[in-house]
């Protein structure tokens, strides 16, 4: 069974990233996973402010140098790397797979659209798009959104939520007939089930499975739409729970 962590945030990149890139690549590949994305907050949300005062083309190559750098690391270490992007609006996030920085770059116009505009626009381009924790509560979000007319599916089960959230976005990917993931969305690396345990939640990672091994964020994306990716939960000790 091969494992991949699809929701994760690295430092500088992300504001509220609290590990280096290396810290986190390390940590995935000791802990037994075999690739991991990142989907470092984008130019519309928590990303690093030193980066909004550079052109546009610059903030492109800047939000993907933690990803390069994670590439690398991955390459020396044994652990696959690929990219992933986490759009914001007001709180409200979407998780995009299948882009590259390249496209991101010919495409400045995104930043000026709605989501409802901008998130079907990213599907027509091919990328796959995932509702990331539909009904996270927090001090910043006024309300919960839904896009149920804009986005391939839902992130049903995010470690970093309550589990109450997660139960919520189940039935709602359900009622709907998404397509459904998991994943962590780590921002401490190593420290992350430390971390879950302060903030009283489950110490619990999570991620997608695969029979087959993941070459490719199309392979991923694939696995995905046709169902032979599956969810799993893992504890600190390392124990793997297959959940559907």
């Amino acid at each position: 069974m091969y494992k991949y962590e699809t929701h994760c945030h690295t430092s500088p990149v992300s504001k509220c990233g609290k590990a280096s890139v290396k810290d986190t690549v390390c940590f995935y590949r000791q802990s037994g996973y075999d690739g991991i994305f990142i989907t470092n907050h984008f130019l519309d949300g928590n990303i690093n402010p030193e980066a909004r005062v550079l052109p546009y083309r610059d903030q492109i190559d800047y939000y993907f140098s933690d990803y390069e750098e994670a590439v690398r690391i991955g390459l020396s270490v044994g652990i696959k790397v690929f990219p992933g992007v986490e759009l914001s609006y007001k709180g409200t996030d979407f998780l995009i797979y299948g882009l590259e920085k390249e496209w991101y770059k010919a495409h400045p116009e995104i930043m000026e659209m709605e989501k409802t505009e901008e998130l079907p626009y990213l599907m027509e381009a091919g990328a796959l798009v995932i509702q990331a924790h539909p009904y996270r509560e927090a001090h910043y979000i006024d309300h919960i959104r839904l896009f149920p007319r804009s986005v391939h599916g839902v992130e049903v089960i995010n470690s970093n939520q309550a589990w109450e959230s997660n139960e919520m976005a189940d039935l709602y990917a359900a009622q709907y007939g998404f397509l459904k993931t998991a994943g962590s969305d780590n921002h401490w690396g190593g420290n992350a089930f430390a971390r879950l345990r302060e903030k009283g939640f489950r110490p619990e990672l999570a991620g997608m499975w695969s029979d087959t091994e993941i070459n490719s964020v199309q392979d991923f994306i694939s696995g995905v739409r046709n169902g032979s990716m599956g969810i799993f939960l893992m504890d600190e000790k390392g124990s793997f729970s297959i959940m559907r």
